[in-house]
C-alpha cells in the first residue's frame, strides 16, 4: 500500500513512525508546513516532521497552498493508496480528497463532534473538560466532519497543561492509528457518523487569548492559563508592563476585594482575588527577565499591592 503522509508538528511524528514501520506501507512522500523563521534570531526552522522524513529518505513537499494547481497535479502523479493526516494546518479540497482509493484519514486530537479545528488539545483544558481522546475519521470537505472510525479516551488531570495534555497523546496516536490501519487494510473498517448536533469547536488560536479577565471565576482563569501553557502562554498587565503567567493554584480562599487586585504577596507566591476565590500564582515572567517562581523573584525585587489587568 502506497501513503503519502501531512502533518507538521511534533504530535504528527508519531503517524507517520506508525507508516514508516508498517511492513505493508510504502511512504512515497511527506507533505508539511514550509519552514519558517523562529526566535528572536528569527533563525529559519524546518518543520519536525520534515527533519523525521528526510531522516528516513522520504522525499519531503512543503506548499504554501496545498490546493495550488502543481501539488494537485504531484498528489496525482503520486497516486497514494491512502493519505493520512495528523495536525497538518491546510484544508485539502475534494479534488485532492477523492485520488486515494483508500479515502484520506486524519488523526485528530480530541473525542470528535467535540472540538473539531486547530487547537483541540488546548481547548480541552480552556473548557474545563475532564477527558478528551483521539479520533481516526475519514475526511470529508468540511472541517472535521468526516464519519469516524476509531477512538480512545484520555483523563485530563486537574492541573493538566495543553503540554503535558499532547505528550499524554503521542502514545495514544500511535495505538488508534496502528489499529486504524490493521482494520483498513482489511476490509473491516465501520463508519460511524458523527451528530452534527453535539460539535463544538477549537479555533485557531493567537496570543491575544491569553489576556487574562480577572472577573472571572477562579477555574476559569486557571483553565485558561494551563489551556495555553506553553504557547501563547496568559499574561496580565502589571503597571502598564506585560508580564507572563504559567504556574499557578486554586485556593479555597474567598475572594473580599476588587477582582484583579493583588491580596497579598508571600513565598508561596502572589494572592490575586478573581470573581469568587483567591488565585495564586506561583511562577511568573516579567519583561527582559526568565521565567521564574514569585519567592525567587522577590528576593532582589519588589511587586506592589496593585490591581493587575491595568
Amino acid at each position: 500500500m502506497k501513503a503519502v503522509f501531512m502533518g507538521t508538528p511534533g504530535i504528527a511524528v508519531p503517524s507517520l513512525e506508525v507508516l514508516i514501520e508498517d511492513k505493508d506501507i510504502e511512504v512515497i512522500g511527506v507533505f508539511t508546513q514550509p519552514d519558517r523563521k523562529k526566535g528572536r534570531g528569527k533563525k529559519v526552522s524546518m518543520p519536525i516532521i520534515k527533519e523525521k522524513a528526510l531522516e528516513h529518505d522520504i522525499q519531503v513537499y512543503q506548499p504554501q497552498k496545498i490546493k495550488e494547481d502543481e501539488y494537485v497535479k504531484i498528489l496525482k502523479e503520486l497516486n497514494p493508496d491512502i493519505i493520512i493526516v495528523t495536525a497538518y494546518g491546510q484544508i485539502l479540497s475534494k479534488e485532492i480528497l477523492d485520488i486515494p482509493k483508500f479515502g484520506c484519514i486524519n488523526v485528530h486530537a480530541s473525542l470528535l463532534p467535540e472540538l473539531r479545528g486547530a487547537a483541540p488539545i488546548n481547548f480541552a483544558i480552556i473548557n474545563g473538560l475532564k477527558k478528551t481522546g483521539i479520533t481516526t475519521m475519514y475526511m470529508d470537505v468540511g472541517l472535521d466532519t468526516g464519519d469516524m472510525i476509531l477512538k480512545e479516551e484520555i483523563i485530563i488531570d486537574e492541573y493538566e497543561t495543553a503540554g503535558s495534555l499532547h505528550d499524554k497523546m503521542l502514545d495514544v496516536s500511535r495505538n488508534v492509528l496502528k489499529d486504524t490501519l490493521k482494520l483498513v487494510k482489511s476490509g473491516e473498517v465501520k463508519r460511524i457518523k458523527q451528530n452534527d448536533a453535539d460539535a463544538t469547536y477549537a479555533p485557531i488560536m493567537d496570543k491575544t487569548l491569553g489576556n487574562i479577565n480577572w472577573s472571572k471565576s477562579c477555574l476559569e482563569i486557571k483553565n485558561l492559563i494551563n489551556g495555553i501553557n506553553p504557547w501563547p502562554c496568559a499574561y496580565t498587565l502589571y503597571k502598564g508592563e506585560k508580564v507572563k503567567i504559567k504556574k499557578i493554584k486554586m485556593t479555597e480562599l474567598n475572594s473580599t476585594k476588587e477582582e484583579g487586585l493583588i491580596e497579598k504577596i508571600t513565598q508561596d507566591g502572589i494572592y490575586v482575588n478573581t470573581q469568587d476565590k483567591l488565585l495564586l500564582i506561583e511562577e511568573i515572567q516579567f519583561p527582559n527577565k526568565k521565567m521564574m517562581p514569585v519567592k525567587e523573584y522577590i528576593k532582589g525585587n519588589t511587586i506592589d499591592i496593585v490591581k493587575l489587568g491595568e
